[in-house]
């Protein structure tokens, strides 16, 4: 046998061991369930999150092989669900999932080849000019992302951001660095109704935006903390290349293709939270805007298409992941408090945090400002955990070492910690019965309490119109299979 016949043996077991484990792993799991409530549970936990445990593991331990461990982990706990639960239907949930998963992927791809436009621009090079120069000009580039995510995406100024760092640090970027980009564009969009997929959730739901606005001041801590010892680690490893500011013209064309784009995605989201309301239930209306604008302006300025694979791989792991997220069965929060909150936050580094978004609108009784902090900048600590986080891995794949990322994106737990300390210390707890009511100081003096029979999972993002927004959980529970109160 040849090298090459042998490498690519290699490879082929590669991709199918991960498979071949998650199937025998869903086996031993269903031998040692028995069902309870028609679900099958081992000591009273749902068996499937066993299975999802699992999958976080093997990404956390194996993260070269992250895509083929998180499709695996779907495809078990969807064979594992079809046997062993008979409420459970895998087309049920990706005909109600579909949407946002051709939303997500759509966006995800779409702004990879923004962030390519704006990179061939010339602006990056010409940035240092405006930075000023050692760690301050690194902290200034994170503040720039910062404050773009509130009025773009996250995602959207993530990458542009990467884009930014790759040139300025002539492409050696410091995965701490790397995680005080993700950290930044992700605190950046969590007083937006327009920066984040959770706080857009709020607004369709009736939460007004100035509701979340106060989340910017639990932001802003989070940017200082994290952005400025990411900084000082860029700079130790790579200082600001100044030498070529002014050495690339300014394609004006291009500039102006990254405006319409950026534009047709702000745009489409005002609209279909306004004129087009429930038109996100239906169609992926963001997905759409950006590739109608990608592909109206291609005449003008070509895409780079070659960034494509590189950026669907990256986007199928976290389709992949939020697929499993939406499998497992959600159907309690925590009791509403502070406490519940920050756990439910932190516990969506690794748990997706669009389902759990959803459950806390249905339950009612959080202070949704905290709430969108929470669920806004907590995903950061762990880079599959925000799928800003997902999207730069696509530009670095060195950030998809999970350990690597914790223990060099240190400073992002403790500044997730201290911004949620002042926005309680300066705001307090404001609870809200119903998104939109008025149960504190936040809350504003609109929104209806909505009926509708509970869901057998949560799903990725549940349709608008079928949230339960009533009062809190009188049971005071926690996640299943979670230990005391552990949410999201």
């Amino acid at each position: 046998m040849s090298s090459v016949e042998a490498h690519h043996n290699t490879t082929m077991m590669q991709k199918v061991l991960p498979l071949i484990c998650g199937l025998a792993f869903a086996f031993l799991i269903s031998q040692l369930s028995t069902p309870v409530d028609g679900q099958p549970c081992i000591s009273d936990i749902p068996a499937a999150y066993f299975l999802f445990i699992a999958t976080l593991g093997g990404i956390a331990a194996f993260h070269k092989l992250a895509l083929e461990i998180a499709l695996a982990g779907a495809v078990s706990i969807g064979v594992f669900l079809t046997l062993q639960q008979p409420s459970f239907s895998i087309g049920s949930t990706i005909s109600h999932e579909w949407v946002i998963l051709v939303n997500l992927f759509g966006l995800l791809v779409g702004f990879g080849l923004l962030a390519a436009h704006f990179e061939s621009s010339g602006v990056p090079e010409r940035l240092p000019r405006i930075l000023p120069g050692g760690w301050k000009g690194a902290f200034v580039l994170l503040v720039l992302v910062w404050i773009m995510s509130g009025f773009l995406d996250n995602i959207a100024a993530a990458m542009i951001g990467g884009g930014v760092a790759y040139t300025v640090f002539r492409g050696r970027v410091h995965i701490g660095y790397l995680a005080g980009l993700v950290a930044c564009a992700n605190a950046g969009g969590a007083g937006s109704v327009l920066g984040d997929t959770t706080t857009t959730m709020m607004w369709i739901e009736g939460v007004n935006p100035v509701t979340v606005m106060p989340a910017y001041l639990g932001a802003a801590v989070a940017l200082v903390i994290a952005g400025i010892v990411a900084a000082i680690i860029q700079d130790r490893y790579q200082s600001l290349d100044v030498s070529n500011a002014e050495v690339v013209p300014v394609d004006t064309g291009r500039v102006m293709v990254v405006a319409c784009i950026l534009g047709a995605a702000v745009t489409a989201n005002i609209l279909q939270n306004t004129v087009w309301a429930g038109i996100e239930e239906h169609a992926p209306v963001l997905a759409i805007a950006i590739w109608f604008a990608l592909l109206a302006t291609s005449k003008f300025r070509k895409p780079d298409w070659a960034v494509v694979p590189s950026i669907s791989k990256g986007s199928l792991f976290l389709i992949a992941l939020v697929l499993c997220a939406s499998m497992m069965p959600l159907n309690k929060l925590p009791q509403p408090s502070p406490g519940s909150t920050f756990a439910i936050g932190a516990i969506s580094s690794v748990f997706d945090n669009i389902p759990l978004t959803a459950l806390s609108l249905r339950q009612g009784g959080y202070d949704w400002a905290l709430m969108a902090y929470a669920v806004g900048f907590g995903g950061s600590i762990v880079w599959f955990g925000s799928s800003a986080g997902v999207a730069l891995s696509a530009r670095y794949p060195e950030a998809r070492s999970t350990v690597q990322w914790v223990r060099h994106g240190w400073p992002i737990p403790i500044a997730y910690a201290a911004g949620f300390l002042v926005m309680m210390s300066v705001l307090g707890w404001h609870p809200s019965e119903a998104p939109g009511g008025h149960g504190g100081g936040h809350g504003d003096d609109h929104g209806d309490q909505i009926e509708h029979e509970e869901p057998a999972h949560a799903g990725i993002q549940a349709a608008p119109n079928t949230l339960q927004t009533g009062a809190a959980n009188p049971d005071g529970v926690g996640l299943p299979g979670s230990p005391a109160t552990e949410g999201h």
